[in-house]
Parts: structure tokens; sequence; C-alpha cells
């Protein structure tokens, strides 16, 4: 792995050789297996951690290990405890499993992380628990466009704010709002690595692009076009200030010579 430094920080960024970058698709396929286990099961009157258990259980039949459980960044008053990050309807991200039973109609973004052999994957979906309202699903679609757009931009020579130029104006195309502050990430042997990803950039602005530069892309729309947030009583979970419903949807990808390569997929 090569060591280089990228311009507007003192911070170093990982480098993946093309032999790391398929090793992290492996973590990937089962980051992906996870997440669609998670979708199949769910339904009304499932719990929440019902569905913690069941990409739990993906985990353990690979052997792998999650970058989720008992993570405790310095914001949180207490490690993450569990596998799974469940958010339901006015919750943008880092929802926390319980008991509490999804219902009809319910907008589920579910976001996961799988450990193998030393190396990440990270990935989010979001989707209607039994009878899909309209709205909920453009805005789903709209924040899977988004994805797709800063995957799109995600290619050797183009910079970070193209990433970001090309979420933001996917979304406020469309008439969305986005989770102010948050962003992706960098991702390898640990699941948060330098750079930081925004979902906001300016063209051509932040650190150029490299082959084996791997990072998790992940826009975080909320249907009211408003941005702001407020933090649950639980430290985690963070959800819409205006109460308006929310999705997200993310994959790792790596920047190659060929082009964006999702190795979530």
């Amino acid at each position: 792995m090569t060591q280089v430094s990228f311009s507007g920080g003192d911070a170093m960024v990982a480098l993946k050789s093309n032999a790391e970058i398929e090793a992290m698709a492996r973590a990937g396929a089962v980051v992906a297996e996870a997440l669609r286990a998670v979708v199949d099961v769910a339904a009304p009157g499932r719990s929440t951690a019902d569905l913690d258990r069941v990409a739990s259980d993906v985990l353990a039949s690979h052997g792998a290990g999650s970058p989720f459980l008992d993570y405790h960044p310095r914001w949180a008053s207490a490690p993450f405890p569990a596998v799974l990050c469940v958010s339901v309807n006015d919750a943008v991200v880092h929802g926390i499993p319980t008991d509490r039973e999804l219902v009809d109609g319910d907008l589920v973004s579910v976001d996961f992380g799988a450990t193998l052999n030393g190396w990440c994957g990270d990935a989010a979906r979001s989707f209607v628990v039994g009878t899909p309202g309209p709205d909920d699903l453009a805005l789903i679609d709209a924040t899977d466009a988004a994805l797709a757009a800063g995957i799109a931009a995600a290619t050797p020579g183009n910079t970070l704010g193209d990433i970001g130029h090309a979420v933001a104006t996917s979304a406020r195309a469309a008439g969305y709002g986005m989770l102010a502050d948050h962003g992706g990430h960098g991702i390898g042997r640990t699941m948060h690595e330098a750079p930081h990803v925004p979902n906001v950039g300016r063209p051509g602005g932040g650190m150029t692009l490299r082959h084996g530069l791997v990072i998790a892309i992940e826009p975080m729309l909320i249907a009211d076009g408003t941005d702001d947030y407020v933090h649950d009583r639980d430290g985690w979970t963070l959800r819409t200030a205006s109460g308006a419903r929310a999705a997200h949807s993310e994959h790792t990808v790596a920047v190659t010579h060929d082009g964006p390569r999702i190795l979530t997929n």
C-alpha cells in the first residue's frame, strides 16, 4: 500500500493495490449479501433488532467481523451496540436496533459494514416495508440517483469536489434536502479513513483522485428540502429537525484506471 499526502490537510491517504482492492471486494460481497438478507426479511411485525440478528448471522456464516459493533467515536456517549444501523422514517442515519416493530409503510434505511481478512466494506440502502407510498419511492430513487452521480464522478483525474458537486446537483435538482455536515469517507483496513468525501463540493476542488483510492460515497436526502438534524436521546440516531422522512444510499467504490468499481454491489 502506498501512502500519499493529499491537498488540504496533514492526513495520509492509503492507495490500495489491485490485489488489495480484490480483497476489499470480498468484504464488500459479504456486505451486499447481508443487506439483501435484511431487506428480504423486513416486514410489518418484525423488529429492528430482528434485522440486526439477520445481518449478524451473515457475518458469522463468512467468519467476518463487524466494524460497527462497539465502534466508539469521540462524539458518541457510548459504543454502538449492534452490527447494523436501522433508521426508520425521520431517522436519517445511525439508528440503533431495538424491539420496535416495523409497520406497513415504514421507510427504512439500513447501513452495514463487514471486516473480512483485515479489509472493510460499507454500504447502505433504503426501502419501504409493506405498501410503499409514491413520495417515499421518489425519495429513495432520488437518493440512489445521487449516489450513482457521485460514483460516476469517481475517476482518476477528477477531484473530491467533483464527487460532492455531482451528488448535490442531483439531489437539489430533484428538490430534496441533504443532511448537513455529513458525507462519505475513505475505507480500507478500518471503516473510516482519510479522506472525507463531501456530499457538496466545488468542481475541481479538493484532492485529485488516483487509481487505488477506495472511498465510501453516501448521500443522505431529506424529503422536504431541509438540511437540519437533531440528535436522538440514544446518543447515536440523527433525525431530521423538521420530522420529514429521509433516505440513505451508500457503496464502497474503488477509483481505477478502468473507471469506478463498486465493491459492495
